[in-house]
């Protein structure tokens, strides 16, 4: 027979059902008659009953903007040689103007050759009819307002910043990229602050929020002494 120690030292298996069917026989036969065991067995039930009422915890909407300002910073503390400068811009600047470029060129092609096909293969076609519904049109992402008011950001009017800004579909900034502006540590950071604490309204298509790209421009930014 299991002595109250090891039946106790058992109780986490025994709740998650990792012990052997002999192992938890001898378990259950324990607790059928040592009611100081049988108690203190209830009070883990009840702990796990709780833990599993509440959930996995989520993670904030923010989550990805944070990681990115957080490896930002560690990046520039750790020094890089030039290869490796060049590779991140390549990544972060060049490399999407070039797949969006490609995609656009792909897209006309497609178009073209559609008018093409459809203009002889009917002799009459009907006469198009303008829409006004606003759903059909694709819309950027708008700034709503900021919470960034005692957060250590201001604006300079004496450094002008512009910004793009990559906003998911709930309203809130996943990336971003200086376009035009100082790029200096306290720039990034009072940008990415004012960033953090942002809600736009999201890019639209066919009525559907999207992600999208907002450009921002700003007087100026600085960060207080």
């Amino acid at each position: 027979m299991n002595s109250c120690r090891d039946t106790r030292n058992s109780f986490s298996g025994y709740l998650d059902g990792a012990l052997s069917g002999v192992e938890m026989q001898s378990i259950a036969a324990h607790l059928s008659s040592c009611t100081a065991c049988a108690a203190e067995f209830e009070s883990w039930r009840a702990m796990q009953d709780a833990l599993y009422r509440l959930g996995p915890a989520k993670a904030p909407a923010d989550l990805a903007l944070r990681l990115r300002i957080a490896v930002s910073r560690e990046r520039a503390r750790t020094p890089r040689n030039w290869l490796a400068d060049l590779r991140v811009r390549w990544e972060n600047s060049l490399r999407p103007l070039v797949l969006q470029a490609s995609a656009g060129f792909v897209s006309s092609v497609l178009l073209i050759g559609t008018v093409a096909l459809m203009v002889g293969t009917l002799a009459a076609p009907p006469a198009a009819v303008a829409s006004n519904d606003s759903s059909e049109a694709a819309t950027a992402p708008r700034l709503l307002y900021s919470n960034a008011e005692g957060s250590g950001a201001f604006f300079n009017p004496s450094h002008a910043v512009v910004v793009e800004a990559y906003v998911d579909g709930q309203g809130q900034v996943y990336d971003y990229r200086i376009v035009a502006g100082p790029r200096d540590p306290s720039t990034r950071a009072a940008i990415e602050n004012m960033l953090l604490f942002s809600i736009f309204q999201p890019a639209m298509m066919y009525g559907q929020p999207v992600r999208g790209v907002a450009l921002i421009s700003f007087s100026g930014v600085a960060v207080r002494g």
